[in-house]
């Protein structure tokens, strides 16, 4: 069986975000790139899979610029066996990568996707849901722990009261969260190896897809910086302030 698994190229999670001068987004000019972190865990989930003998192939794909290919190659280092670059320099929102990442699915006979549930660059958790629409697979999203047998996958997912598990047929689509697993470590040799792997590198245009945006920001703005804190006395002031300087109460 093969797998598909998707990654962005994101900030480094460690680096503080500049918003450019004139508010129309945010400064990437000399700033550390990596693979996002949900991406990360969820390539390290399908090497898992792979390793176990459920998965023969992990195909790593990644919509956006040439830059991307960095990104593939650390997914190939991890333990991908190949990369899949679909190359545009054009803002690329979930939408737009859904119709892609189908395609790319479709054309490669993939029976599994995995990706992680959200990026931390834009937040949205909407990719793995638009996906599973656009290809009508079920879908198993925030999975903590991921199962395949007879067929079909169960999923542990987490819920805002404690755990859920789903039974899903194949093929699905998987989101996966922070503690599904913990991603290894790359070594050197593997990322010497990972340089020989082959990596396909396609335009939207191959697929036919329409990925203009359909969203447009306005601004982009820093939060309000915190102000500094108070003591009180007793319980009666805390309360007091919370209520009449707060108004939080």
């Amino acid at each position: 069986m093969k797998v598909l698994v998707a990654v962005k190229r994101v900030v480094d999670y460690n680096v503080k975000i500049r918003v450019k001068s004139d508010g129309s987004g945010v400064d990437t000019s000399g700033v550390k790139m990596s693979m996002n972190p949900f991406d990360e865990i969820a390539v390290e989930e399908a090497v898992r899979l792979k390793e176990s003998g459920a998965v023969t192939e992990v195909v790593a794909v990644s919509c956006g610029v040439a830059a991307c290919q960095e990104t593939l190659r650390t997914a190939m280092a991890i333990g991908a066996d190949r990369g899949v670059l679909v190359q545009t320099d054009a803002e690329l929102q979930p939408l737009a990568v859904a119709k892609l990442l189908k395609a790319v699915a479709e054309r490669e006979g993939a029976r599994l996707v995995i990706l992680g549930k959200q990026a931390i660059d834009d937040d949205c958790n909407q990719t793995a849901q638009m996906l599973a629409a656009l290809l009508g697979w079920p879908q198993a999203t925030f999975a903590s722990k991921v199962e395949l047998a007879d067929g079909g996958a169960r999923v542990t997912r987490e819920v805002d009261g404690g755990l859920e598990t789903v039974a899903i047929k194949l093929p699905a689509v998987v989101s996966t969260d922070l503690r599904l697993n913990e991603p290894r470590y790359v070594t050197l040799p593997n990322i010497m190896k990972a340089k020989k792997k082959s990596l396909d590198v396609v335009s939207p245009a191959d697929f036919g897809a329409d990925v203009a945006p359909r969203l447009k920001t306005l601004k982009v703005v820093e939060p309000a910086k915190r102000g500094a804190g108070v003591k009180v006395a007793d319980v009666a002031a805390l309360v007091a302030a919370l209520k009449n300087d707060a108004k939080v109460i």
